[in-house]
């Protein structure tokens, strides 16, 4: 199939194309090599990840004659390889928290083939995590307010692992959660006295345990209040609910309801968001600050974040009051909500109609942002067209030829390509290429007549013309390109070449000498039709030519008692009469 679709292409950037999509699909039906680097992030640009030539044990030497590139769909901004000597270089600065956010591991792919003989192998980059980020707090100025009559081991959340400033009064008790999370505490040691010392001031220091490490630092401010001796609380420290994606504003997410034994305003409640909730929540949600009820207030989307924290304080608005925490943790469920889509890497303009079934077409591929079943893809081609869909490879399809195809026939297909996905509405899209059918010169001209009758009147005039031949091709181009000729043949022991002589190009046929019935009543030659392809094709007709008689001899008559003379006509006459 490769070497018949190469001749085909019209330019260089075509043939290359082309070539890519075969040797794709030769590699697809066999092993793919697979390659794993590692690069840290933040290198700079020109570093040295590896060498692909080296690891898969190329001849360097030869990359450049095997024509050694890397698969256009693959590449990535953020490396690229050297196709002189294989080695795959930090192309510009790779950031890895922009890359992937909060997604391990952060992986890079691309592939590279070489040709004579067809190698495909995929590479794979893992960006290594640097310790390039310190840790920071929401404000450089937090501000707890604690109850004078606050018991020891009352507790105030602080988001994250803290270390304090050493004092009599507070230390911090980190807690890992179920989903891995540290969660810290400050929690109070001794009995606060605000008439001794109403602020107590400390720093609090945010250590990360890369390396090496990074801090970052605030001032906490600790105000001792007055007592509302009893604060909130919550049923629960967190609470776990699923939310459907695109859910509508104003749907419920959950209905908080903390309680306070306190009377009053010391226990009537205030909920809000903790000031520890990422900006985006806040587009996100909102809450009742009276009811605890929150609800829906933006785009919920499982594609751009399959999880959302919500930290929740509930304060009484007795005097001097404390706020109780907790964590809502809203998990998104998928909605079929993103349609398949369908990328074309290579398409050849044209196949041969000679092309045995199985020749490749195009290269492309489906991809669907949903997950699940949702995001689970199948393929097809509409209508009954002669070409069918092949994959050997995750997502990856060729479209390639399902039987004979013949030019004279249809000249052009237009192939759609239909992908859907498996959702609950099942959602589908489609593409189509337009690909045309080349001519073969494999049809010979064909003769109007197989025998054609000419009747040409004696005595004609020499280079008269006396009729035309004709045969049709449906082959187009120089494969339809007919010529005219008369086969050798001998009339009465002289080439018939004397007598007859027709246009190659129109298949007229003339006469080249003045026909006499007494001497010759008809003659046969055969025309031949050729075409003008590569492996010339042609065909045959027979030419009968009938020469009609004209009144073009006096009688005469033959006696004993005619003179001398007369007997020379009688002759003449004879011999007419002979040749008659």
């Amino acid at each position: 199939a490769m070497f018949a679709l190469t001749p085909k292409l019209t330019d260089r950037q075509g043939r290359r194309e082309m070539i890519w999509l075969v040797f794709l699909l030769s590699i697809l039906h066999g092993a793919v090599s697979q390659l794993h680097y590692s690069v840290p992030e933040e290198q700079e640009p020109g570093s040295l990840v590896g060498n692909i030539a080296e690891d898969l044990g190329l001849d360097i030497t030869k990359l450049s004659a095997r024509r050694f590139q890397t698969v256009p769909s693959s590449r990535t901004p953020y490396l690229e390889v050297n196709l002189e000597n294989g080695a795959l270089l930090v192309k510009e600065k790779i950031d890895r928290e922009e890359i992937c956010k909060q997604t391990t591991p952060c992986l890079l792919h691309l592939e590279v083939f070489l040709e004579n003989p067809l190698e495909l192998f995929r590479v794979e980059i893992e960006v290594m995590d640097v310790n390039d980020n310190p840790p920071s707090f929401p404000e450089t100025d937090i501000s707890v307010r604690y109850s004078e009559s606050a018991i020891p081991g009352t507790r105030f959340p602080v988001r994250i692992t803290y270390a304090i400033t050493n004092n009599n009064y507070f230390y911090l008790d980190v807690q890992t959660q179920s989903d891995g999370n540290k969660f810290a505490e400050l929690v109070l040691e001794k009995p606060l006295d605000r008439e001794q010392q109403a602020v107590h001031r400390y720093v609090l220091t945010a250590v990360d345990g890369g390396i090496p490490q990074r801090t970052g630092t605030a001032l906490l401010v600790v105000k001792v209040l007055d007592s509302n001796d009893n604060a909130p609380t919550f049923d629960q420290s967190v609470y776990t609910v699923n939310l459907r994606e695109n859910s509508p504003v104003g749907t419920l997410v959950i209905q908080l309801n903390a309680t306070d034994v306190d009377e009053g305003q010391n226990g009537e409640i205030v909920y809000s968001f903790s000031n520890h909730n990422a900006p985006r929540i806040k587009d996100l949600f909102n809450i009742d600050a009276r009811t605890g009820r929150i609800e829906v207030a933006g785009e919920v989307d499982y594609e751009e974040s399959n999880t959302h924290q919500i930290y929740v304080q509930a304060k009484d608005l007795g005097a001097n009051a404390v706020p109780a925490h907790c964590k809502v943790l809203v998990k998104l469920v998928d909605v079929n909500d993103n349609t398949p889509e369908i990328g074309f890497s290579t398409v050849t303009e044209s196949v041969s109609e000679q092309d045995a079934p199985g020749t490749v077409i195009a290269l492309f591929s489906v991809s669907d942002r949903d997950s699940g079943d949702n995001g689970q893809m199948s393929c097809e081609i509409l209508g009954d067209v002669p070409f069918k869909l092949k994959s050997s490879f995750k997502n990856y399809y060729t479209i390639v030829t399902d039987g004979p195809l013949d030019r004279e026939s249809t000249d052009s297909y237009t192939i759609t390509v239909v992908a859907k996905d498996k959702g609950q509405p099942s959602l589908a899209t489609s593409k189509s290429i337009k690909v045309h059918v080349s001519d073969e010169n494999d049809n010979a001209p064909r003769f109007t007549q197989a025998v054609y009758d000419v009747y040409v009147t004696e005595n004609n005039v020499p280079g008269a013309f006396i009729h035309a031949v004709s045969a049709l091709d449906p082959d187009i181009g120089q494969n339809a390109l007919i010529t005219y000729s008369i086969l050798e043949c001998d009339i009465q022991g002289m080439s018939v070449d004397t007598y007859v002589s027709i246009n190659q190009d129109t298949g007229y046929l003339y006469a080249l000498r003045s026909f006499d019935y007494e001497q010759l009543k008809e003659f046969s030659f055969m025309v031949q039709a050729k075409d003008s392809g590569t492996a010339e094709l042609f065909s045959n007709a027979t030419v009968n030519v009938i020469i009609v008689d004209q009144n073009d001899n006096a009688p005469t008559v033959i006696a004993p008692s005619v003179k001398m003379a007369r007997q020379g006509s009688t002759c003449r006459a004879l011999q007419s009469l002979a040749t008659w």
